[in-house]
């Protein structure tokens, strides 16, 4: 991706660890990358189970304003936030969702790729948890708005003690979903009369 300002939304529900995911992204910018970073959250009236987004500006300049305004990158973890959400992605924007929690989206003009988190943590890393921590994978892989590096050392430098291997598996889980999903063409042509695209496979 070119230098330059990158606005982030990761939404979902409480209680999937989006909150955390985001701080880590940030921490993997400042901290590890040299660039600018700032990050905010909001909840909705449920801690657990209600809505929930964290989003992240990342830029190799000065930061003037702390909310995105134009995303660039856009994380989904329930149809509800595809819902309320994907209208704030621009043009040529990423959008990234969980094909489990998210069957129904319409093709707009955006690089869409459809990962099972959920899926893939449970399943392959063994702590359904930890999905936030492969979709972080699947974020980097896929835009490179920090490096692999910086990524990993951030989520090792947060994560609790003794839990290290697994959250690295969950990380090399989304980095190898995220390579084999850019393997395909990802979707970037706008459906015929907006047709629901739930079943495509990007």
């Amino acid at each position: 991706m070119p230098n330059k300002k990158k606005e982030i939304r990761l939404s979902g529900s409480g209680g999937q660890g989006l909150v955390l995911a985001g701080i880590i992204l940030a921490e993997a910018a400042v901290l590890y990358d040299g660039k600018n970073a700032v990050q905010t959250q909001s909840y909705g009236p449920e801690a657990r189970g209600g809505a929930s987004k964290s989003e992240v500006i990342i830029s190799e300049e000065d930061i003037d304003y702390p909310k995105p305004e134009n995303l660039d990158i856009l994380l989904c973890l329930t149809q509800e936030s595809y819902d309320e959400y994907h209208h704030d992605l621009k043009r040529g924007g990423v959008l990234i969702v969980d094909q489990d929690l998210v069957p129904d989206i319409f093709l707009r003009q955006h690089r869409t790729y459809r990962i099972p988190f959920t899926s893939i943590a449970s399943d392959q890393v063994g702590k359904k948890f930890v999905a936030n921590i492969v979709a972080l994978g699947a974020i980097v892989a896929v835009t490179e708005v920090v490096s692999r590096e910086a990524i990993v050392k951030a989520v090792m430098a947060r994560v609790p003690k003794g839990t290290e291997q697994l959250n690295q598996r969950a990380l090399d889980a989304g980095f190898d979903a995220a390579d084999k999903a850019q393997a395909e063409e990802p979707t970037k042509e706008e459906s015929p009369n907006g047709k629901n695209a739930g079943n495509h496979k990007t």
